[in-house]
Order: structure tokens, then C-alpha cells, then sequence
């Protein structure tokens, strides 16, 4: 009888499940301010509502550069912190070696093959479906025929997003012409490059474009309020990831905003239940983590044609795949020099 109760006993405490981890405390580093309206303030933000979601505390820490980061890395597991998001493609080195080194959870951006069971997870997160969209709007609304793509570096998630839009762009209308620059091989910061480049791309014919640039999209949206189009009309800026709608002068045509709430709350709760570093995050449509916002400059018949366009995207009857390589960009543009 005694046998029997310890078999039962042993059954039942093999069949319960793993206790979960506790997760009091999240950091999230980002290389610039997050008041950027865009990278930046969106990690930021996005990390606090999950933190708020989940009862845990966010510390954030900002402004730490495209450089080396493991001394805050230290300083920020040394405070409490059970998960740091690395919130840069530059800190995609650094992460995986400090979460090696302290057993605390890192979560990096553009390295979805650096997963780690429990140590690292990757979020290199995709746009493309929202910038597809942005494409066809943007094929609708030029006056020129010509549209620009100016980027501040060729990261998976920004070159997803250009070969989205171009490929939205090319399926509204084949004959519009798809210029594409990149200021620098990191230029993200690079207001004065983002100026510069801009301009050379509506001078040679874009009166609408695609940037994707963090502190260097500041740049990009001088250039299309100092410039006129080729033909005389105004020049529009699509943004991405944030909303710069409240500092407008009038040229915002719109963005293709990101969510990524549902993506931080997941890898707490996947932290939590233990299945941190087992898989991917991704954002889309079908739960509004990508979407596009309405400014005035958009033409209303035009936007409802596009908003019916989501709807194929999201049932399936448009299929639009992530390309995150470089080369599959420049295969669907006009590069310019």
C-alpha cells in the first residue's frame, strides 16, 4: 500500500506542469531618445504598455548609441532587470554574449537564426504588409509617375518593407518608376544624410516617398517641405513605424504604423511559461500591429480602395511575402546615385 501512494504521489508530480519563471522586472535599451516618433519611442512605449499588461516593472534606457552596450547590459541586469530587449541590429552581438554571461533572458532584433532556448529571442519584426499597401497608395497618388524609397541602411525589417512597397507600387501600376537610395551603411541618425539624399531623389522625379530612417527621417521630411515635385505639386513623405501626424506641415501622406505591445507582452509570458528563445515574434494586419494611418493628404476614394485591398491581404486572396535581403530590393527598383 505504502508503494502504491508513492507511485501516485510520483504520478502526479511528474504529470504537473513546470513551474512558471517570475519575471518582476523588463529593460528595454534603445540607441536613440525615445521621443522620436518612430524606432525608438514605439519600443519604448510598446515595452511600457506590455509591463503594464503583464504587472511587471519597465525600466528604460535610452539614448545609449549604435556602439558597444554591455556595460549597461551589466548595469541593467545587476538592477533587477529578468529580460533586456535590445532594442538596435547593432546590439545583436552584445545580447546574445551577455545573456550567455548572466543567464538573463535577451531579446535582439535582426538574428532570427541566433535563438537560444531560454536566453535569447529574436524579433526582427516585418512591415511588408502595411507597405504594400503604402505602395499602392502611393501609385495612386503620384502626379509624376515617379515614387522614392530612401533608406538610412539595408536591416532585414527595412528592406522587407521597401520590397513591399515597391511590389505594392509595381501591382497598382507597372509603369511607375521606383527610385531607390540609401544615405549610409548605418546612417540611422543621419538627419543631414536623410536631407541630403532626399533631395536628390525629387529632383530626379519622385514627388512621393518611402522613408525609413529613424533620426535620419527628420532629414528626409526637410527636404520634401524645401522641394517642390518635378512637375510643381508637393511633395509627400510616407513614414514607418511611427506617427509624426502631430508635427505635420502639411506633407505627411502617411505611415505605416507599428504595434509592438503584443509582441513584448508574448515574450514575457513566454519568459514566464518557459518557451522564451523556442520561436520568432512577427506584427500584420489582421490584428492591427501594422496598419496605416489617414492623414488629410490622402485621397478619400483612394484610401477606400485600399483599405479594401487589406481586407484581400488579410483573407488570403493577396499574398504578400516578406523578402529581407538587400538584392531582392534592388531587383524591383531603379537605384539611384
Amino acid at each position: 500500500m505504502k508503494n502504491l501512494l508513492i507511485s501516485a504521489a510520483l504520478s502526479v508530480v511528474l504529470a504537473a506542469p513546470a513551474f512558471a519563471a517570475e519575471v518582476d522586472t523588463i529593460a528595454i535599451l534603445t540607441p536613440e531618445q525615445g521621443s522620436d516618433f518612430g524606432w525608438n519611442q514605439q519600443g519604448v512605449d510598446a515595452a511600457k504598455a506590455a509591463g503594464e499588461a503583464t504587472g511587471v516593472e519597465v525600466i528604460v534606457a535610452e539614448g545609449l548609441g549604435y556602439g558597444d552596450v554591455r556595460a549597461p547590459m551589466r548595469e541593467l541586469v545587476a538592477d533587477g532587470a529578468d529580460l533586456l530587449i535590445a532594442h538596435a541590429s547593432g546590439y545583436n552581438t552584445a545580447g546574445p554574449e551577455i545573456a550567455e554571461e548572466t543567464g538573463v533572458a535577451v531579446a535582439i532584433v535582426d538574428s532570427p537564426d541566433a535563438l537560444v532556448a531560454g536566453k535569447v529571442a529574436d524579433y526582427t519584426l516585418s512591415g511588408h504588409e502595411g507597405a504594400y499597401l503604402a505602395g499602392r497608395l502611393a501609385a495612386k497618388m503620384t502626379s509624376t509617375g515617379a515614387v522614392g524609397i530612401v533608406v538610412s541602411g539595408e536591416p532585414p525589417s527595412w528592406n522587407s518593407q521597401s520590397a513591399g512597397f515597391a511590389e505594392g507600387v509595381k501591382a497598382e501600376n507597372p509603369d511607375v518608376k521606383i527610385l531607390y537610395s540609401v544615405i549610409g551603411p548605418a546612417a540611422y541618425s543621419d538627419a543631414a544624410g536623410g536631407n541630403r539624399v532626399t533631395t536628390s531623389v525629387i529632383a530626379a522625379g519622385a514627388d512621393i516617398i518611402f522613408g525609413q530612417g529613424n533620426g535620419s527621417s527628420f532629414g528626409m521630411i526637410q527636404a520634401v517641405e524645401s522641394n517642390k515635385a518635378t512637375d510643381g505639386s508637393d511633395v509627400l513623405f510616407i513614414d514607418v513605424i511611427g506617427d509624426k501626424s502631430s508635427i505635420d506641415k502639411g506633407h505627411l501622406l502617411t505611415s505605416v504604423l507599428w504595434d509592438m505591445t503584443p509582441v513584448y507582452t508574448a515574450m514575457i509570458e513566454d519568459l514566464k511559461a518557459d518557451k522564451f528563445g523556442t520561436h520568432g515574434y512577427s506584427i500584420g494586419l489582421a490584428d492591427d500591429s501594422v496598419k496605416l494611418i489617414k492623414t488629410t493628404q490622402v485621397d478619400e476614394k483612394a484610401w477606400e480602395e485600399v483599405m479594401a485591398l487589406r481586407e484581400q491581404i488579410i483573407s488570403g486572396d493577396i499574398k504578400v511575402e516578406p523578402k529581407f535581403q538587400a538584392e531582392d530590393v534592388r531587383a524591383l527598383v531603379t537605384v539611384a546615385e
